[in-house]
């Protein structure tokens, strides 16, 4: 079983919807049991707090089901996960210097998007809906090709 962890700043926003989309697209490719996942915030800002209502209300509208609680990323997740996305590079560089060196399965969770490789998930947090839509989009994309990714590692 391989266990994935999706980062972002405050927990509230982009990895708790990452979190949600890839559960259920696991569970629509019947890939469930092969692969948990969790989310965390490189900030303390909103430990214990559910997502931001504007996430939950994106994913609602897709049919995805989203419930967590916001945490702190810690540096022995880089232990317990075998895979840690980073969902902008400011994030990936705090992930590494709370660790104190690169894990090997870290990456920016763009790096699945052949449209934009390599690019920072918006911060929907100061906007509005569409922004949260938009987020959702890109993580659809990102998360489907991760999940390829990792069909293709496991064989």
């Amino acid at each position: 079983m391989k266990n994935i962890l999706f980062v972002c700043l405050g927990n509230i926003c982009r990895s708790p919807l990452a979190e949600a989309i890839f559960n259920h697209q696991i569970k629509q490719r019947n890939l469930e049991g092969r692969f948990t996942s969790d989310s965390a915030g490189t900030s303390n800002y909103h430990i214990g707090e559910d997502p931001d209502t504007r996430s939950i209300a994106s994913a609602v509208s897709h049919g995805v089901d989203i419930s967590h609680k916001g945490r702190q990323f810690h540096y022995l997740d880089g232990k317990k996960f075998d895979y840690i996305l980073a969902m902008d590079k400011t994030n990936y560089r705090d992930i590494i210097h709370e660790m104190g060196n690169k894990h090997e399965g870290l990456f920016l969770m763009r790096e699945f998007d052949e449209k934009n490789k390599g690019a920072d998930v918006p911060d929907p947090y100061y906007g509005g809906e569409d922004g949260f839509e938009n987020v959702f989009q890109i993580l659809s994309v990102s998360i489907n090709n991760f999940i390829d990714f990792l069909l293709k590692e496991d064989h």
